[in-house]
């Protein structure tokens, strides 16, 4: 019995040891799995990671994008509109929505001086009428450059005439309006434009009148009447919306001096003084030229027969 349970115990062990050979084996193959499921995971994690930093790179690159489109039409937006804002003649129409019997009024209004110091006098808010008053200056101008014979060396008659009158209306009112704003007078440019544009309707009428009959004396009377007129009505405005009495004497008495030197200068710069220029030339006591006939003797026949055989006898 004890050989017996020897062989069984042996039996026994040998198979217990089988068994545990064949347990060793299925652990290693195991553990050969779990790192290669844990290599595999891990790699796995990784490209997670790689796929996520990239993901967030192009996240990031499309917000950018889309910000500069938004940005580059918001800036295209805003350009348009800017362009659109000074091409469109819309904005335009209300300084130019006139009626005839209107300007016809304000420029008889503009001949007449108000004395109204306590209240500011109304001044229209459009640029019709100055625009118009302005090129038949440039009209009446060009007239006398011509009749003038006036020689431009630089550009053309024209452009000299354009660029007299339209720099000085609109020079002088940016000016005035410059000044008028450090003396604290209520007036805008629109309005400055509208009342110095008014006021050259005096200069029109004197210099119209002066261009086509050529005596100084007349131009002197037309000056202090009609274009005194004209400054006065201005003056009149400026002081009814200037407070202090110093403030008023510069403003007015700048805008007075410039008018009335401005159509001086037209009328000596572009007249025609025949009478002077024949005077300078001829002397105030010389006579004009006349043609004189002369006496010629009459020749008698008989002369010119006798004259005529001697020639011909030398022949």
């Amino acid at each position: 019995q004890g050989g017996g349970s020897a062989v069984i115990d042996m039996e026994n062990m040998d198979d217990t040891s089988g068994s545990s050979f064949e347990d060793m084996g299925e652990m290693h193959q195991r553990m050969k799995e779990e790192e290669e499921e844990e290599a595999e995971g891990e790699a796995g994690a990784a490209e997670e990671e790689d796929g996520e930093f990239l993901g967030m790179k192009g996240l990031r690159g499309q917000l950018g994008r889309q910000v500069a489109d938004q940005m580059w039409q918001v800036g295209k937006r805003q350009a348009s509109r800017a362009f659109s804002l000074y091409a469109n003649i819309d904005i335009l129409r209300p300084y130019f929505d006139v009626e005839p019997v209107q300007v016809r009024a304000r420029l008889l209004e503009s001949m007449i001086p108000v004395k109204m110091i306590n209240f500011p006098q109304k001044i229209a808010g459009e640029l019709y009428g100055p625009l118009m008053l302005v090129f038949t200056l440039v009209a009446i101008l060009l007239h006398g450059m011509k009749t003038s014979d006036t020689i431009i060396r630089e550009g053309t008659l024209m452009g000299t005439a354009i660029g007299t009158c339209f720099g000085y209306w609109l020079g002088v009112s940016s000016f005035i309006y410059f000044l008028a704003y450090l003396c604290n007078a209520q007036i805008t440019m629109v309005q400055m434009l509208s009342l110095l544009g008014y006021g050259l309707f005096g200069h029109c009428i004197t210099l119209f009148v002066t261009y086509n009959i050529h005596f100084h004396s007349l131009f002197y009377i037309f000056w202090l009447g009609v274009g005194g007129l004209s400054t006065l009505r201005m003056v009149a405005v400026l002081v009814s919306r200037t407070v202090g009495h110093t403030q008023r004497l510069i403003l007015c008495g700048t805008l007075a001096a410039l008018h009335m030197l401005f159509l001086l200068y037209l009328h000596f710069a572009y007249h025609k003084v025949v009478e002077g220029i024949l005077d300078t030339l001829e002397g105030p006591n010389m006579p004009p030229f006349q043609r004189v006939a002369r006496d010629i003797p009459v020749v008698s026949n008989a002369v010119l027969n006798t004259t005529a055989k001697a020639v011909a006898l030398t022949l």
